[in-house]
């Protein structure tokens, strides 16, 4: 009786410390849905005057928020598009390829992600600076496929760890060229590696505030001008797009799962013919 007393108290204890821990993570989350439903015009926009979704109308109005969203939209977009494909060239690259150096480039990768951001930076601004390129759009992006490469490289790279070469030589012993396996044998096995390192880029783009402070020039985003607002208080109708940003990463998240499962069905898949493949190719060198 004790023991069982003691096992429904942990069960307990359990279930209450996870409670908490998903209150803490999701409470400022539905704050900031709550508010924006908040039929207040006064600052700080804290004390609730009803239920209302005028802020979701108003929004449309208020051009510098839109613009400064579609600001970060576009950078997070083409930085997340290029720091993929650089990203999975490079890991690709240092798992095939040996060469001198490549410890010391394998651990440069990770300076980007340890050092602090203020320090990133202003060594961005610096080197923009020297070359005379004008702050703005460009520099933006720049800065952000930066930060953004040794994280898709980091993804992909965990995918190769359990990745079998051997694969690629069958592909080719039959005939197939390299740009034809790599698209057909590899990309589909390095598919959730990639994908996990673009989501992770585009994450980390679009919520990025002090590193775009110092490369932004004249070129607000969105964090940018909620940060430039927060003295007098967060407005509802940041909280709205704040609100439609979180539903779209909820959207996001969902059709990148339901995709990655379609992927990991179709590895299965093509791990079966992989074994009948090699089983072929050996008893045609037998032959």
């Amino acid at each position: 009786m004790k023991r069982k007393k003691r096992e429904r108290a942990r069960k307990r204890l359990g279930a209450l410390f996870c409670a908490l821990v998903y209150l803490f993570l999701f409470l400022p989350i539905s704050v900031i849905v709550v508010n924006s439903t908040n039929a207040t015009t006064s600052k700080p926009y804290l004390s609730w005057k009803g239920f209302t979704l005028d802020w979701y109308v108003e929004l449309f109005d208020n051009s510098a928020l839109l613009e400064s969203f579609g600001n970060t939209m576009v950078i997070a977009l083409v930085s997340t598009l290029l720091a993929t494909v650089i990203g999975t060239l490079g890991a690709v690259g240092m798992y095939r390829y040996k060469f001198k150096g490549k410890n010391l480039l394998d651990g440069l990768l990770y300076i980007p992600v340890v050092i602090p951001e203020i320090v990133l930076g202003i060594s961005l601004l610096t080197i923009f600076a020297l070359v005379d390129i004008p702050r703005g759009m460009l520099t933006l992006i720049l800065a952000h496929v930066t930060f953004c490469v040794p994280y898709v490289i980091f993804n992909v790279r965990a995918r190769l760890a359990g990745y079998d070469s051997s694969i690629e030589e069958a592909s080719l012993d039959l005939g197939a060229n390299r740009v034809r396996t790599f698209f057909e044998i590899t990309l589909p096995v390095l598919a959730p590696g990639i994908a996990g390192g673009a989501l992770l880029a585009f994450t980390l783009s679009i919520d990025d505030v002090i590193i775009s402070y110092f490369v932004n020039g004249q070129t607000k985003t969105f964090p940018l001008n909620v940060m430039e607002s927060i003295k007098s208080g967060v407005a509802p109708d940041v909280n709205a797009l704040s609100t439609l940003i979180l539903l779209g990463t909820i959207v996001l998240v969902v059709l990148t799962q339901s995709d990655l499962l379609k992927v990991k069905r179709k590895v299965k898949k093509k791990k079966k013919e992989e074994i009948l493949l090699k089983r072929d190719v050996f008893e045609l060198r037998s032959h």
